[in-house]
């Protein structure tokens, strides 16, 4: 594709900007970038969350596209009516895009998700996914990983922090046969962007999770955001993958794993963790990745 957006044609606009959110937020790169591919013409629906709340402070508005708050339940939901308002009064070429945590996505907006899928109304879901809910302090949701420590889930003596797995969202949203659904990270830039690219321009419903480490909740310097997000795939605690036409696809298949432990003993909400619950998050990871080679294509790119 001749005019496919890469990392250095991306276009120097800016179209989140000025916003207020902690040095280092994940969440923000993955909104900026995702709007940058978008364009102006995206509409975009954010809940409540640390998007919307860095990003609409009055009287500063930090989207230069049309951009309104939904519900911390109705992402999804608004989607659809922002979609279908905008064809029947004639407005072409848009994309209608939320932009919602994890908290918002995989627990508190799961069902308007699950009902926008099963009706395939044109609309990009981007779940960015800072594996808490960082924006009220730090609580668990449904995607904060086994042994991490949050508010809601404290480390002590009996008590390793997170005693449940992370959900496995990209999957439950597979399951409903979704036009396209994608993982990502912003330790992968060209990744995500070629993702959002190819969702935007698919008709019906499609969805991208994408890992945006919080340095605040997760325990890192803030300079190392990136870093610690490229770690987690190379310790493979994440996989880029897609689903289309009823296939999973992984795009990155290591040869090798880095040490899930460097990766975990580099964050504060880890560093609590024995020896025993390092090899329980190394069981897990493990038996997915045994499953994913057994039963998903492989692979795009084998490092």
């Amino acid at each position: 594709m001749t005019n496919q957006i890469t990392a250095k044609t991306i276009t120097d606009s800016e179209i989140f900007y000025g916003h207020k959110a902690c040095a280092g937020c994940g969440g923000s790169l993955a909104v900026r970038i995702a709007l940058k591919v978008l364009g102006e013409r995206a509409i975009s629906v954010l809940p409540a969350g640390c998007m919307s709340a860095v990003g609409f402070n009055y009287p500063h508005l930090c989207f230069s596209n049309n951009s309104i708050i939904s519900t911390f339940a109705g992402t999804a939901s608004m989607l659809t009516g922002v979609e279908a308002g905008a064809r029947a009064v004639g407005i072409k070429n848009f994309k209608a895009v939320g932009l919602a945590g994890d908290g918002g996505t995989a627990d508190i907006g799961i069902q308007a998700l699950s009902g926008a899928i099963d009706r395939n109304d044109d609309i990009l879901y981007i779940c960015y996914d800072n594996e808490a809910y960082m924006n009220t302090g730090i609580q668990k949701s449904g995607l904060t990983p086994f042994g991490a420590k949050t508010t809601t889930t404290p480390s002590g003596e009996n008590i390793h922090g997170n005693l449940r797995p992370k959900k496995n969202l990209f999957e439950i949203v597979a399951a409903h046969n979704i036009s396209y659904a994608a993982t990502a990270s912003i330790g992968n830039l060209p990744d995500f962007i070629n993702k959002i690219e190819k969702a935007s321009k698919i008709k019906g419903t499609t969805y991208i999770h994408v890992v945006a480490p919080c340095p605040i909740g997760w325990g890192i310097p803030v300079n190392e955001t990136i870093e610690i997000a490229r770690k987690m795939i190379d310790c493979g605690l994440w996989y880029l993958a897609e689903y289309e036409n009823g296939q999973f696809t992984l795009n990155k298949n290591p040869r090798d794993f880095s040490s899930i432990k460097d990766y975990l003993l580099s964050q504060g909400r880890f560093k609590h963790l024995d020896d025993a619950d390092i090899e329980i998050l190394a069981a897990q990871r493990d038996a997915k990745w045994a499953a994913i080679q057994k039963n998903w294509n492989t692979t795009k790119e084998e490092l």
